[in-house]
């Protein structure tokens, strides 16, 4: 087991960080030169960040032949398993495999039940950090509600992108490394309405005129999962 430290440490530093959210997005495997042409920096700079971020598991290395003869190039990849992080080690994954075992043999009941409870963790978990940014400015504008939305999307994975439409602001969330990839082979249905709840529940709590759309869906073989909301200034 990988200690805690090393990987906040390995992580702490923002080029490296970069590099780990770009592997995720290409999808594909990336060598040292392809990445130090990327971020501008030397190959070895490149190769150092790259076997980093190798040593905490969360991306892997292999090598591959490049017909051109001479030894193998080495090459990397976003692992399939993410890294969590927990002070003294806990089995939070059991609890959840539980949960959604119980959802499932109960039924729809359950799962309407626990579409509540995420939706008003989500809406609660808002309303605490909308509380804490009033506890520095008298009112929040717009554009810092639409900040703290993409922000906190940011710490759960989301990749956020904020676009300008006739109606007005359009926000895209993209998500390339599921928090509950391990739950998404039996449960996938259960599990994508459950983050979908919370994730409206944030929404409703910044913005009383708001649309949630999923796009796209790795459930479906699509190689991420993309949420479109649409939000307007009419409640500012």
């Amino acid at each position: 087991m990988i200690h805690p430290l090393k990987i906040t440490s390995t992580l702490a530093d923002e080029t490296r960080y970069s590099i780990y959210e770009y592997i995720l997005q290409e999808k594909k495997t990336v060598t040292v030169q392809h990445i130090a042409d990327q971020f501008g920096i030397h190959p070895n700079v490149a190769r150092l960040h790259l076997t980093k971020l190798s040593e905490i598991n969360i991306i892997s290395a292999d090598y591959v032949k490049t017909g051109k003869g001479g030894r193998p190039g080495r090459v990397y990849k976003a692992s399939e398993k993410g890294v969590s992080l927990t002070f003294p080690r806990r089995d939070e994954d059991r609890l959840l495999k539980w949960t959604i075992q119980l959802i499932q043999d109960v039924g729809p009941s359950a799962l309407t039940k626990c579409q509540e409870i995420s939706y008003q963790d989500g809406y609660q978990q808002m309303k605490n950090y909308i509380s804490a940014e009033m506890t520095l400015n008298n009112s929040l504008s717009f554009d810092e509600k639409l900040q703290l939305l993409t922000d906190n999307a940011a710490l759960i994975g989301y990749i956020p992108q904020i676009q300008q439409t006739e109606l007005g602001k359009k926000v895209i969330f993209s998500i390339f490394n599921c928090p509950f990839q391990e739950q998404l082979t039996a449960h996938s249905e259960i599990v994508c309405s459950l983050h979908e709840s919370y994730l409206k529940g944030q929404l409703d709590a910044l913005f009383s005129n708001n649309e949630l759309v999923q796009v796209e869906s790795m459930i479906h073989n699509c190689d991420l999962c993309k949420y479109e909301i649409n939000v307007t200034e009419i409640d500012h």
